[in-house]
């Protein structure tokens, strides 16, 4: 059986015992010789080492020595023996070793460092490269570690839709999904990509109490900076009977599980970030740690106003936090993750729920430092008059909003939730600071590869 038989460099890397006969198959990362040996470091993607393979002049090639060049897929049949080297337990002596696909000598991925840029512009290749290989391991972990951590605390999945009529966030920013059965469309009204299963997740939210789901998230924005594409990851629990202030413990505790869980799976690919990527990773995970922040909107527009800094947007109350604002208040002022709360109803979607002084809403914004807004959530507006209110248009928000509005008046509760970017998450877990770096095939503007 394939899954019985099948060794890999994890398994191998991990024995505590030798092995006299294996086989193992992968791809040569690099070649080197000493005296009368060839060194080949193997790589299968199981883990972040390689696997030294140890070419003696009695080793039996398919191939004349130049056919294996860095790129090429092997097979190796040998003995798992205790390395004599400094730098790992085990290699391979091998018997002999067969090429099972050939590497043109144009391979662009040689020894030596790659920009971010470059990569960029052969995505299709760039997991083979250390940096890209250690993310694709964190970002399964982490995804594993997310499920896992909705699982221990009895919340239900709900697969919700990615076709949708409704635009969650009423910024209209939304892809435009069109197909034609003759002269009609094929649903009978304009159909979208969505940009947030929230709101059908909030009607299995009112029948199970927690439920979540984790997909994928489409936004029409025109913006080509570091923390925008157009295609992304989005994690998203609802809690029943339950308020704002539930809602913050919730997202604090979760990050900081599954960030934890992660890091410790994943040492050595963080040893690498750590590394190489941002050197001063490990000093400001250690903010993971400590209780998060919580302050009002109306008090960080104090604070802003009040800091002597010469913002080139000028804070107001009344319109939205800008980077540079986010900035000072995690970075300077808090000094680590910050939930800033009761934001201006003005400028926030309509399902959040109405405060007493009907100038504010319900809800929260987790900030955190470099990576700038992480998660947003609120308490939903659970009064069905309220509710009307806020949608505005009352026969239109029927047409379209009919099916939501009645789960007001079928036993409504007070509710909560919030969404997270997947990978502004993994931003902030490796000190990438790009986001077309944190997924596999990014989807910006003018861009559309694969």
């Amino acid at each position: 059986m394939f899954l019985e038989q099948k060794y890999n460099c994890k398994k191998l890397l991990m024995r505590d015992e030798p092995l006299l006969d294996i086989n193992i198959e992968g791809w040569i990362k690099t070649k080197r010789s000493s005296k009368n040996v060839i060194f080949i470091e193997l790589s299968d993607g199981s883990c972040q080492p390689n696997l030294q393979i140890v070419v003696s002049n009695e080793t039996k090639l398919s191939e004349p020595l130049e056919a294996f060049s860095t790129g090429t897929s092997i097979l190796v049949n040998g003995s798992l023996v205790e390395s004599e080297g400094a730098n790992q337990k085990w290699e391979v002596l091998a018997k002999s070793i067969s090429v099972l696909g050939y590497c043109d000598n144009d391979y662009p991925l040689q020894k030596k460092r790659h920009s971010d840029e470059f990569l960029r512009g052969i995505a299709h290749l760039r997991g083979r490269t250390n940096k890209y290989a250690a993310l694709t391991r964190i970002r399964s972990q982490l995804s594993f570690s997310i499920h896992n951590y909705f699982h221990q605390k009895n919340f239900v999945q709900i697969h919700t839709p990615i076709i949708t009529s409704s635009d969650c966030e009423g910024a209209g920013e939304m892809f435009n999904v069109e197909h034609l059965l003759g002269e009609e469309n094929f649903f009978g009204r304009p159909a979208h990509l969505t940009v947030s299963g929230q709101l059908p997740l909030e009607t299995y939210c009112l029948s199970h109490s927690r439920v979540y789901t984790f997909g994928p998230a489409f936004r029409a924005e025109n913006s080509n900076t570091a923390r925008h594409v157009s295609e992304f990851w989005m994690v998203e629990p609802e809690i029943a009977f339950a308020d704002l202030s539930d809602d913050m413990d919730l997202a604090e505790d979760f990050i900081k599980q599954v960030a934890k869980e992660t890091l410790e799976m994943c040492p050595e690919e963080m040893t690498l970030f750590k590394k190489y990527v941002d050197k001063h990773l490990e000093k400001r995970l250690e903010m993971l740690n400590s209780k998060f922040h919580r302050c009002t909107y109306s008090d960080c527009i104090d604070l802003l106003k009040n800091s002597n800094k010469n913002f080139e947007f000028k804070p107001e109350w009344g319109k939205d936090l800008q980077t540079e604002h986010e900035k000072f208040i995690t970075d300077d002022h808090f000094k680590g993750p910050v939930f800033i709360t009761d934001w201006p109803k003005d400028i926030k979607p309509f399902y959040m729920r109405l405060n007493d002084d009907e100038k504010t809403v319900s809800c929260m914004d987790l900030i955190m430092p470099r990576v700038g807004e992480l998660i947003g959530g609120s308490a939903r507006e659970e009064r069905s008059d309220l509710l009307k209110i806020r949608l505005g248009d009352v026969e239109k928000a029927m047409n379209d909003y009919w099916w939501y509005l009645e789960t007001r008046k079928y036993g409504t509760v007070k509710h909560a939730g919030f969404g997270m970017g997947f990978e502004r998450l993994i931003m902030l877990l490796t000190g990438i600071t790009n986001i077309r770096d944190v997924i596999a095939y990014p989807r910006t503007p003018h861009s559309l590869e694969f």
